[in-house]
């Protein structure tokens, strides 16, 4: 059986839970945090979550460990079978995930674990790359209701626990009201939480985030 290693206050893990649930595939969770212990970076070279055990041997990153699972796994697909339009899908994945919210995350101190603000400079720096990135999701995103058109597909997992974040950094730090960039994005997300496979995840997410604060050391 596979196993997912991570935990539940991860949105990166969650995108990989998504995943399983959605396609209806028999797994384990296993509790696991960051690290650089030897044992960790054995499983996964970098020591972030999520990583997937499989029968061969572990698998790490979330992109493909959700290309993975299309490969691997029976259940719905969540990729266009067209060649141009999977590549177009796994670009919209990108524009939100490289341009979004890891660019958001630079300041997630300041927004969400109160650790002063962000230096001015890294402040602009965010900006800039966010305001790019929304600009590709708008000359590239359907919102038809899903982001690629009307079949759900993994770039709507990857928005679903990426957009929220970054919108968040940018309502707190920025004073950006970024969804009114984005008209549709608001509804599509609200769409996705009436499904059963996200409120399962995202009442696991919900119920790990104090084990995920003490395990940090934050109140």
């Amino acid at each position: 059986m596979i196993k997912l290693h991570g935990f539940p206050a991860s949105n990166y893990f969650n995108m990989v839970k998504l995943a399983l649930l959605e396609k209806g595939v028999a797994y384990e969770d296993v509790r696991v945090f960051t690290g650089q212990s030897e044992e960790m970076l054995a499983k996964s070279p970098m020591g972030k979550v999520p990583f997937l055990e499989t029968e061969r041997g572990f698998i790490s990153e979330t992109a493909v460990i959700l290309d993975y699972i299309e490969d691997s796994q029976t259940g719905p697909s969540f990729y266009p079978e067209d060649p141009f339009d999977k590549a177009r899908v796994r670009e919209l994945i990108k524009y939100t995930e490289l341009y979004l919210e890891l660019a958001a995350r630079r300041c997630y101190g300041q927004a969400f674990f109160g650790s002063g603000p962000t230096p001015e400079h890294t402040k602009e720096e965010v900006r800039t790359v966010m305001s790019r990135g929304v600009g590709a999701l708008r000359r590239h995103a359907a919102f038809t209701p899903y982001l690629a058109g009307d079949a759900m597909t993994y770039a709507d997992f990857v928005f679903l626990y990426t957009f929220p974040m970054a919108s968040a950094v940018a309502r707190i730090v920025f004073d950006w009201d970024l969804p009114s960039e984005l008209p549709g994005a608001d509804a599509l997300i609200e769409q996705l939480k009436q499904r059963d496979a996200v409120k399962t995840v995202d009442a696991d997410a919900k119920a790990g985030q104090q084990e995920f604060r003490e395990y940090y050391g934050m109140k």
